[in-house]
């Protein structure tokens, strides 16, 4: 009976073409390439770690600065530049002082934890419908994207172009 049932899992296996020849290469899904600025970046910076951010985007208009977030549970070190065209806005900037994935995740109240480029991050919206996504890019540096609705859909593609050294 033994040798029965090892001649039909020998047959059934050659039938699905185990061990018959070469087997094809595994199909991989290649990395995706790190963004490369083709346009000026501003430079922003909380001690040593430099985040790169765009200098301009295509039809918005250069708004100013920031140095706070009102989302914060305790008041950090923030720079950020603003875009808009009309009434909406895209923001971008580094919260300096988390240093741990802990600290960063007790940031924000309200806001939910995720992962972006296999590091903490956070997105939330505010009472005024500001949609903001955060990422710990390193200790002490933490990247911070924001839009109003009517540009959230710019979030992720800023965050792309977003690099740090």
């Amino acid at each position: 009976m033994r040798r029965l049932v090892a001649a039909l899992l020998m047959f059934a296996l050659s039938a699905c073409g185990a061990g018959a020849g070469e087997e094809p290469a595994p199909k991989a899904t290649p990395p995706p390439s790190k963004p490369e600025f083709t346009r000026k970046a501003i430079a922003l910076s909380c001690d040593d770690t430099q985040v790169r951010v765009p200098a301009t985007l295509p039809g918005l208009d250069r708004a100013g600065s920031f140095n706070r977030l009102d989302s914060l549970a305790k008041p950090l070190k923030v720079k950020g530049v603003i875009w808009s065209h009309n009434d909406e806005r895209v923001y971008a900037g580094v919260v300096c002082g988390a240093r741990t994935a802990e600290q960063f995740a007790t940031l924000v109240a309200r806001s939910a934890l995720t992962v972006y480029r296999g590091k903490p991050a956070l997105h939330w919206t505010t009472r005024t419908g500001l949609r903001n996504f955060m990422w710990l890019e390193r200790p002490g540096t933490a990247v911070y994207v924001a839009a109003t609705p009517g540009l959230s859909a710019e979030i992720k593609p800023m965050a792309a172009d977003i690099s740090a050294s």
